[in-house]
């Protein structure tokens, strides 16, 4: 099978397909918890309406697959992880402006912010992040994807993309700019196909 031939960072790439889809949950977790309790109402902070934000899976695959060289130099680790996040949450909120006009984020009422899309405060939770993933959380869940059969893992995986590709085509439509009709279209179909 194709998805065991090649690997990256000594995991195949059934594995990173899978960890970026856990990691996209986890993330929407952890950051759903967070903003509710900073918000003292329940917030779902993803983009879709499922639990999922895939930016968390995008920064947590890749952060391993270039950081997991460091995992033993917690130092460097923790800085390199540091100014990586930050920049990948720059570069993002960059396209999310080409493409929506709007951040969906505000850090200008922090300390030490830039243009109010990245700041010190989560400069320094990323490295934190990078070292929990890097050096406990990563391997845990690769043990956990291990837990199921290949061919149950497959399907679950294509179960996932076909609901998020979905999902998110809808609420990405519904977030550029597009004439009221096609808007109107758009909403028409994805509310059929989840009633299905």
């Amino acid at each position: 099978m194709w998805l065991y031939k090649y690997q990256l960072a000594g995991y195949d790439l059934y594995h990173l397909i899978a960890c970026f889809f856990l990691f996209s949950i986890i993330g929407w977790m952890v950051e759903s918890v967070y903003m509710s309790f900073c918000n003292k109402k329940l917030t779902n902070r993803g983009f879709m309406t499922g639990p999922f934000c895939p930016i968390y899976g995008v920064g947590a695959t890749l952060g391993y697959i270039i950081l997991h060289p460091l995992a033993k130099n917690l130092i460097m680790l923790y800085i390199v992880g540091a100014a990586l996040a930050t920049v990948f949450e720059f570069l993002v909120a960059r396209v999310m402006m080409k493409l929506f006009g709007e951040v969906w984020w505000d850090y200008n009422e922090k300390f030490c912010n830039y243009k109010g899309v990245v700041c010190l405060e989560s400069t320094l939770a990323w490295g934190l992040y990078a070292v929990i993933i890097i050096t406990f959380l990563f391997d845990k869940v690769m043990r956990f994807v291990d837990k199921w059969p290949f061919e149950w893992g497959i399907k679950t995986i294509v179960l996932i993309c076909v609901m998020g590709a979905v999902d998110f085509g809808y609420h990405f439509a519904m977030s550029v700019k597009i004439n009221e009709e096609t808007r109107e279209e758009i909403s028409e179909i994805y509310h059929k196909l989840i009633k299905r």
